[in-house]
């Protein structure tokens, strides 16, 4: 564990993070779903602290800690505490990212579709994440599915993933989002927990 004085610190804590997401990646595709969400609760708090102790702009820390807590079966806390440290505007594309999801924890639409359009700047995969935020932003139910079979298609064409387990984190988070809204479409993928 890191102390309070090492520069480094928030270096150890993402790499910790990225090990309990993992873990509850893994028990979540073998069907352990208890398991699974308890370490990627546990995830989502180290994400938080090492994006405090980050530099300025680790807005992917943002990402990583709303994602999992997310999938964990939470995320107010965490979309309140993005919200309030980035502001109403965010500055980059992962900044608007992080913004856009906790935007949908939220249900603040309006602030969703804004950084859904500010996220097509950032490239294909951002462009993919904000198809599925405007979506489910705006209720479009086909434009939601179009855009979840967009984003499993690019994860399962995937010879490397992030945590080193082959499963498709965005598909899901935006997934249980889309449960909360009614617009689930609950797809069939192997880089996905049975239904």
């Amino acid at each position: 564990m890191t102390g309070p004085d090492d520069p480094e610190a928030h270096r150890t804590l993402m790499l910790e993070a990225m090990e309990l997401e993992a873990d509850g990646q893994r028990r979540l595709l073998a069907g352990e779903t208890s398991a699974g969400r308890r370490s990627m609760s546990e995830a989502a708090a180290l994400y938080r602290d090492s994006w405090a102790r980050a530099p300025q702009r680790a807005y992917g820390r943002a990402v990583g800690m709303l994602k999992a807590a997310v999938i964990a079966g939470g995320g107010a806390d965490e979309a309140a505490h993005a919200r309030a440290t980035i502001g109403e505007e965010g500055d980059s594309a992962s900044s608007w990212y992080a913004l856009g999801i906790a935007a949908l924890i939220d249900r603040d639409d309006a602030l969703a579709l804004r950084a859904a359009a500010a996220m097509h700047d950032g490239g294909d995969a951002f462009a993919r994440a904000a198809d599925a935020i405007a979506a489910l932003a705006g209720r479009d139910d086909d434009a939601y599915a179009a855009a979840i079979r967009s984003i499993l298609d690019d994860f399962e064409q995937r010879t490397e993933h992030l945590t080193g387990v082959a499963f498709a984190d965005t598909a899901h988070m935006l997934e249980l989002l889309a449960e909360r809204r009614g617009m689930a479409v609950r797809p069939v993928s192997r880089l996905l927990p049975p239904a």
